[in-house]
């Protein structure tokens, strides 16, 4: 007897051409549902992650942009110096109470990507600002600055003092710098000295956090770039001297400037000394031995002052120009130098009445107007 066979419905098949009914309620799901499921519900929670977590972000920086460290407030100085990284830069604001967060200032300046607009300099700030205030003074807000002003004729021991009591440096600092044979070099200054290339001036300078010899070498960079973008102006076809006519120049120009306050005299007291050299006679200008002296001179000059002839920068026992500058001097004593009044003057004297000098071209004449200034004196004295 043959064994009777299951019909289709009874073997669950489908005919063919046609989709399986869905599984009955209560059967397990397959393998691939489960792996759908679980997908599924994996990017759903990474969504909700990602979406918490962006809310938490822009929270975050709302809050960060919209928080001052303190309310109202106070003013602070603050000193970023050269070199100083940005997040050296932040760490020292948080430190500060400046802003709140240090790692969030930074996002922020890279976002506005001014992490290169940084400047240097001492700033002053307010603990109520809120971060894109500070951000917008550190980039594009002036350092505060102080007035340094040097004025004609003081000599490199006079300026020393000024810095020093301006609180940019200390003199000491100062000295050594502007003797440095490495800084004397760099700038192209042909003397034992910086003396002559401190160029007078009313300066905007910010102090330094230190007072060290950093500092003092930035002041004495500013005095000196400063004589040179004077200087480049004047020298003919705007080609600087050579080392040898640049010594020439600075020394007599620094004559100049002591010899006169008269703006009409400085090229005619500058042609009495070229007059002077090219006849080979004593310059014997009081100024140079009066430096040649030192800071300790206080005067009046004495005989045995223009007898000494130890001192190198005496013009009356020592031929041609002292060996260098005696001061600082402003443009024009150096256009002076550069186009001496062509006369034949070889002597001046004040007048005694002004602040002008006369002018002779003989011996004779020179001691007449020397007696009348003298005359001058008394008549001033009574």
């Amino acid at each position: 007897m043959s064994q009777e066979q299951p019909t289709p419905e009874e073997r669950h098949e489908v005919p063919q051409g046609q989709t399986p009914p869905e599984e009955a309620p209560g059967t397990p799901p397959s393998p691939a549902g489960k792996k759908r499921h679980t997908l599924r519900n994996i990017l759903v929670f990474l969504f909700l992650m990602l979406f918490c977590a962006g809310l938490y972000v822009w929270h975050d920086a709302r809050t960060f942009l919209n928080s001052a460290p303190e309310t109202p407030g106070k003013s602070l100085i603050v000193d970023i110096e050269p070199g100083m990284t940005l997040a050296q830069v932040a760490d020292m604001l948080e430190k500060e109470g400046v802003i709140t967060n240090s790692l969030r200032f930074q996002l922020l300046t890279r976002y506005k990507e001014k992490s290169r607009s940084l400047q240097a300099g001492r700033f002053l700030v307010h603990t109520g600002w809120l971060p894109e205030k500070v951000l917008d003074m550190l980039v594009s807000g002036k350092a505060m600055l102080y007035r340094l002003t040097i004025r004609e004729g003081l000599p490199w021991w006079d300026v020393a003092e000024l810095v020093e009591k301006g609180g940019f440096c200390k003199a000491s600092d100062f000295t050594s710098v502007i003797h440095d044979p490495e800084f004397l070099r760099h700038w192209g200054i042909p003397f034992e000295s910086a003396e002559g290339f401190l160029f007078p001036e009313t300066y905007l300078l910010p102090h330094p956090r230190d007072m060290n010899k950093e500092a003092a070498r930035a002041v004495a960079n500013r005095l000196v770039e400063m004589f040179w973008q004077r200087a480049d102006r004047l020298w003919p076809d705007k080609k600087r001297p050579s080392s040898a006519e640049l010594r020439r120049l600075v020394t007599l120009a620094s004559i100049v400037e002591k010899e006169t306050s008269v703006p009409e005299e400085r090229a005619r007291v500058a042609g009495v000394y070229v007059n002077r050299l090219e006849r080979g006679m004593l310059l014997q200008a009081d100024p140079t031995v009066i430096y040649g002296l030192g800071r300790s001179f206080e005067g009046p000059l004495l005989r045995k002052d223009l007898e000494n002839v130890h001192n190198r920068y005496n013009t009356y026992q020592n031929p041609g120009l002292p060996p260098g500058p005696i001061c600082s001097f402003g443009a024009p004593a150096l256009k002076a130098a550069l186009q001496p009044e062509k006369h034949e003057y070889l002597y001046f004297v004040a007048t005694g009445r002004d602040k002008g000098h006369t002018f002779s071209k003989s011996l004779t004449e020179h001691n007449r107007a020397v007696r009348e200034y003298r005359a001058a004196i008394r008549r001033g004295g009574k």
